[in-house]
């Protein structure tokens, strides 16, 4: 059909004629009430936007100091994120003299990490920069769930 066919067909029909794919040989249009498609669109749009879920870093700081009940209280709510989907970053912070003694640091990241035994998987390894050292650690793909 050629251009002009097509305008006046969609005259006809009170309707627009919309270009759906301009790079074919010949062109492909249909003929659609662009308001009405228009609103259904972002309508859609809208609503996979509302239910794609997006998933965060969070961040749990400790210091070096840090008591076993303390590190536990902290490793309840990193549970609590892993369970919805989060990633968790710790932050082991240091302070003054701390910064001699790097290696307590370290060994503690890794009770810290096989506290919570097969449950996570290290996305980060422990990394020292600057006046602290961080790790980021996921849910592991084997990791049991609640309802299981």
């Amino acid at each position: 059909m050629s251009r002009e066919e097509a305008l006046q067909a969609a005259q006809l029909a009170e309707l627009d004629l919309v270009e759906i794919s301009p790079d074919a040989d010949p062109p492909v249009v249909k003929i659609i009430d662009w308001g009405k498609y228009n609103y259904q669109r972002t309508k859609q749009l809208k609503k996979n936007q509302k239910s794609a879920k997006t998933f965060d870093i969070k961040q749990i700081r400790v210091g070096l100091k840090i008591s076993d009940h303390d590190l536990s209280v902290k490793a309840k709510k990193t549970r609590e994120f892993l369970e919805i989907g989060h990633k968790v970053k710790y932050v082991l912070r240091y302070r003054g003299r701390e910064m001699a003694h790097r290696d307590i640091g370290f060994k503690l990241a890794e009770k810290i990490i096989a506290s919570f035994n097969e449950e996570v998987t290290v996305d980060q390894a422990p990394i020292f920069a600057g006046r602290q050292l961080s790790f980021v650690i996921r849910r592991s793909q084997n990791a049991k769930t609640k309802d299981a």
